[in-house]
């Protein structure tokens, strides 16, 4: 009778982390937070016009890489920091994974994901979902901070 092989798994936290930011893109689940405002019933994300730093949190969260999930780009940053996320010189040799934060267009920051290859994914404010773009916008938009946290690998 053949022995039976105990069968040994790891996950790959890198490789899975990657993979959900780049599956991300299309899927409208980050563009509503419904809130209480003065007694009312209000979709504060505005349809996702607002929703980059609940994107960016929730899937920082998920990997237990943050402490909580955030509407706002400032908690989000703040967060980031707190929970031992190192801020690196921006270059095309910044890591896949890495968070960008763009500098205020209006009164609006933003943040999302470094992809690799000058390419970024974010929530755009004329979309209400994840979607791949250059990741200064074609030269539109300046990156002005991006974080790395060293705990994430395989």
């Amino acid at each position: 009778m053949a022995k039976k092989q105990k069968m040994s798994l790891k996950l790959l936290t890198k490789d899975n982390y990657l993979s959900m930011i780049e599956n991300a893109c299309g899927a409208k689940i980050w563009a509503n937070a419904y809130c209480l405002v003065n007694g009312r019933k209000e979709d504060i994300l505005y349809n996702g016009s607002v929703s980059c730093a609940y994107f960016v949190s929730s899937i920082l969260k998920l990997f237990n890489f943050i402490k909580e999930l955030h509407l706002t780009v400032k908690g989000t940053e703040k967060d980031l920091r707190e929970s031992g996320w190192e801020k690196i010189y921006v270059s095309s040799k910044i890591p896949r994974g890495s968070v960008l934060i763009w500098a205020k267009k209006g009164q609006h920051s933003h943040i999302g994901f470094y992809i690799g290859k000058e390419r970024a994914i974010s929530l755009w404010s004329y979309h209400n979902f994840p979607v791949i773009h250059h990741w200064t916008y074609k030269g539109k938009r300046k990156i002005i901070r991006a974080y790395w946290n060293p705990k994430i690998k395989n």
